[in-house]
């Protein structure tokens, strides 16, 4: 059964809003795709834009947008699940980004702001999300401000507080939800849950960050995991080769893919 574009944008905004959290496992490829999505736990699929532009050569944030596109179409063509695709700032015409995002089955998008100046930050956003009004999907923007990544070295409150600014420019201007990376702290994450809402925060999975079910409990909506899925799996496949060269064989219950 082949669920429309707008119905599994529905679903993504269902999960968005739901008071349990949302746990996306970031995939790069059809197979990643299909082996995740095939978990019971699995309610919707996000991309890594990192592991898509490794997967092609490229460092992050430089993979052309052609590619980026495929490679969020492989994916969405791979699972019946809603699709919410990495699209690094958006590229040079966002709301063409999106038009074309939606055309290849995807229904949301993490598009960060790299810290442009506030008003031009906001107009993209507006723009994106115009431009997926017009389509007639209720497509999800988790709108990423890197207020936190890329604060330098002005002090962290002047960062939560211009993260808070953004977001809530963010929301108003039609996006889902505020993507910050960097919140790990609790107390960093308790003062964007308070200046955001609850329900508005998307968090990322990093080392050392908190459980899914402790950034439920103060508020968040959404926690990915971005590059790291695929960092997990290539380090499988560097301590395989490491013991094959050391005359190993492949483990016996080592799992077929249909």
């Amino acid at each position: 059964m082949t669920t429309s574009t707008a119905d599994k944008a529905s679903t993504l905004k269902s999960l968005h809003e739901a008071p349990e959290i949302l746990r996306v496992v970031n995939v790069w490829d059809a197979v990643s795709a299909k082996v995740v999505s095939d978990l019971p736990g699995t309610r919707a699929i996000a991309t890594a834009g990192h592991s898509i532009a490794a997967s092609f050569g490229y460092a992050d944030g430089t993979m052309p947008l052609d590619l980026a596109i495929a490679g969020a179409a492989t994916i969405a063509g791979a699972t019946d699940l809603p699709v919410t695709a990495d699209l690094d700032d958006g590229y040079e015409d966002p709301a063409e980004t999106i038009r074309l995002a939606i055309a290849a089955g995807i229904v949301g998008a993490n598009v960060e702001d790299r810290l442009r100046p506030f008003d031009e930050a906001v107009a993209r956003v507006a723009a994106i999300t115009a431009a997926a009004q017009a389509t007639g999907v209720d497509f999800q923007l988790n709108a990423r401000t890197d207020a936190i990544v890329r604060g330098g070295d002005r002090p962290i409150d002047a960062s939560i507080e211009d993260a808070i600014a953004r977001g809530k420019a963010f929301l108003d201007n039609g996006a889902a939800l505020v993507f910050v990376p960097g919140a790990v702290q609790r107390d960093v994450v308790e003062r964007l849950v308070a200046g955001l809402g609850r329900g508005k925060l998307s968090v990322i999975g990093l080392p050392g960050a908190l459980p899914a079910a402790e950034y439920q409990a103060l508020g968040v909506a959404r926690i990915s995991y971005g590059p790291l899925p695929q960092r997990v799996a290539l380090r499988a496949l560097r301590d395989l080769a490491t013991d094959l060269y050391a005359g190993g064989v492949v483990p016996e219950d080592t799992p077929t893919l249909n």
